[in-house]
């Protein structure tokens, strides 16, 4: 083994949040995902990669990454944060909904009732529009999945990618954003009303980073669970109905008071 080589660090600022002192899973993820090598531009394809989170990720802080072998380890007081690598496998697809259906399932936004992180960047009912995401996702039939959980979400300016190399003259969110559209969404459909959870894996492939200020749909599947592990999917597709990203999770159940 190779002594691993250092790279630039990666911070989470606080707007990222998840829990109130910790990163949004998906977007710390991501954060990480864009250090690796890829072969495109920033506004065209990414391979699928698989984050582990060892912690929760702390915010406002530089994250010491280096390179093991292959592996982008997020380290922080000497401890790992996360791991990424190019993923073994492409993530399953969560078959579609419309957007009308998408809408209207929001109001069955189960959050909306009590929300076991309403500070989350992606799904908290506590952010502001334009400053969280609020992906608000209710239930939608199941057809071949356990369960379903979809919501619109249409890309804020303030999430655009700080890039300029582009093939067209559009304006896309950034990558760790994206990751984080596909990140709660998961575990609503995983029934994180019920089982509050916080992200532990999370393999994504990126297609194409969603055009800032365009309606997106984005839906998760239940895929099981396993004692405190529960296993997700989710797919976000553009206003054409074309696939941007997909994403497959693995949940830990937790106590939320433990994350206050």
């Amino acid at each position: 083994m190779t002594s691993p080589a250092p790279l630039g660090p990666v911070i989470v600022p606080s707007r990222f949040c998840g829990p109130p002192s910790s990163g949004n899973g998906g977007w710390s993820a991501g954060a990480l995902a864009a250090t690796l090598p890829h072969a495109d531009d920033h506004g065209r394809s990414w391979p699928a990669v698989t984050v582990a989170l060892r912690q929760p990720p702390p915010l406002d802080v530089e994250l010491a990454v280096a390179d093991e072998d292959g592996t982008h380890v997020a380290s922080y007081d000497g401890r790992p944060v996360a791991q990424a690598r190019v993923a073994d496998h492409d993530p399953a697809q969560v078959a579609p909904v419309g957007a009308d259906e998408a809408r209207a399932a929001e109001a069955r936004y189960p959050g909306l009732r009590t929300h076991p992180f309403p500070t989350c960047f992606a799904c908290g009912t506590d952010r502001e529009e334009g400053d969280g995401l609020r992906i608000f996702p209710g239930e939608v039939a199941a057809g071949d999945e356990t369960a379903r959980a979809a919501a619109t979400w249409t890309p804020h300016p303030s999430l655009a990618e700080d890039w300029h190399e582009y093939r067209d003259e559009v304006r896309h969110a950034s990558l760790p954003v994206t990751w984080a559209a596909l990140d709660c969404v998961g575990a609503w459909a995983g029934d994180m009303g019920e089982r509050p959870m916080v992200l532990g894996t999370m393999t994504a492939r990126i297609d194409a980073l969603p055009v800032i200020g365009e309606e997106h749909v984005v839906i998760g599947a239940a895929r099981g669970q396993e004692g405190r592990k529960t296993y997700t999917a989710a797919t976000l597709y553009d206003a054409d109905g074309r696939v941007v990203a997909a994403a497959e999770h693995v949940w830990i159940t937790v106590d939320p008071a433990a994350f206050a």
